[in-house]
């Protein structure tokens, strides 16, 4: 009882929490119209449900049924013991980590979590570790599609294929730095002993049964990641994107004010020295890529063909769109499922600044490389 914490009924608290909510809410209702504003609340969540919540339940599903059968035939045991030597130095993490890079890489950031949710995966992480698979997972997400896709740009000049492996390796760059900075704060947090579960033996299991109740796990991750998906990337969607087609607001999903883009544009002489950009325009790509880096690398054809993107662009452009790959509208949820939301901030905190240095690297790497080509 001593523990428990107790509120004022009326404090100064609740003051600035309302003035805060209705400067955020108040303005957008004055840009968008209360009533659209108030549509789009409503059919961007529902929308988020339909097309971004079982989506990640899907993939949470199949990579849970993989991770059971990994697990259930050593698959994980095998990873852990070959790749020890290079994660534990670079990220400090356990080999068994490996699998949940090569997981996202191949699909997306809560592909990571199927692996988590599985006990014999889990054995191998102390506390402190595991909150860490959030940042790991996010870096290497949609990898081996935004790479595919930048290399069948047509650029002026060409050499996308150095400039996307410039990316993919000054990823890796950000990951290391996401990663570490996060242990930094979980440390803390959990210190740097105690296992997230004890070895034991565990029951054995035919192959379909493994990959049943490794799929029932991503089942469940999909279900506990709902209110947050829904609530913040709402929130993040309507920050970042603008009206409709034609300039005007209609209450559809995905409409917003913009301001996320709008910041970066302020902010645009501290980011293009450091990135590089040919063009100011390409500040839009990591920024829209804090939401979707499926709809950051489609912003790129277009200025492929207007030549205001180059390759040192596409290397910057890999490397933060896979580092990033829309981590504000997914890390409050993989955090959530791996029950540690009060250490989401500083998850945030972390990749951002991994992602950053990834842009960075990539920019310096790819002048570096372009000196011997």
């Amino acid at each position: 009882m001593g523990n428990k914490r107790t509120k004022k009924s009326i404090s100064l608290e609740g003051f600035v929490f309302l003035a805060i909510f209705l400067g955020i809410f108040g303005g957008m209702g004055m840009k968008m119209g209360g009533v659209n504003m108030l549509n789009t609340l409503m059919n961007t969540g529902y929308q988020l449900l339909l097309e971004t919540v079982f989506y990640i339940m899907a993939i949470a599903v199949l990579a849970g049924a993989i991770s059971g059968l990994f697990s259930e035939f050593g698959v994980i045991s095998m990873v852990n013991k070959l790749l020890s030597p290079l994660m534990k130095p670079l990220y400090n993490l356990p080999g068994a980590a490996a699998l949940g890079v090569i997981t996202t890489y191949l699909s997306d950031n809560p592909a990571i979590l199927g692996l988590a949710e599985d006990k014999n995966f889990r054995k191998y992480f102390k506390k402190f570790q595991l909150p860490a698979l959030t940042n790991l997972g996010t870096s290497f997400g949609m990898g081996l599609i935004v790479s595919t896709f930048m290399i069948g740009l047509k650029l002026k000049g060409g050499h996308a294929g150095t400039a996307v492996l410039v990316g993919n390796f000054s990823a890796i760059i950000g990951s290391i730095i996401s990663v570490r900075i996060m242990l930094h704060f979980t440390k803390k947090e959990y210190g740097t002993e105690e296992y997230c579960v004890q070895f034991e033996e565990h029951e054995d299991m035919d192959a379909i049964e493994a990959l049943l109740e490794g799929g029932k796990n991503g089942v469940d991750v999909g279900l506990a990641i709902i209110p947050g998906v829904i609530t913040i990337c709402t929130l993040v969607m309507m920050l970042t994107n603008g009206a409709s087609a034609d300039g005007t607001y209609t209450g559809a999903a995905y409409e917003g004010i913009a301001f996320l883009p709008w910041l970066g544009k302020k902010l645009e002489f501290i980011l293009s020295p450091l990135f590089g950009f040919t063009d100011a325009s390409g500040i839009s790509v990591p920024i829209t890529a804090l939401g979707a880096a499926g709809a950051a690398i489609g912003l790129v054809p277009h200025m492929a063909e207007a030549g205001t993107v180059l390759a040192n662009d596409i290397a910057v452009f890999t490397a933060m769109c896979m580092c990033w790959s829309g981590y504000l509208s997914t890390h409050v949820a993989m955090m959530s499922s791996l029950k540690v939301n009060k250490l989401t901030g500083k998850a945030i905190l972390s990749h951002t600044i991994g992602g950053l240095c990834a842009g960075v690297a990539a920019n310096w790497i790819f002048k570096l490389v372009m000196l011997f080509l």
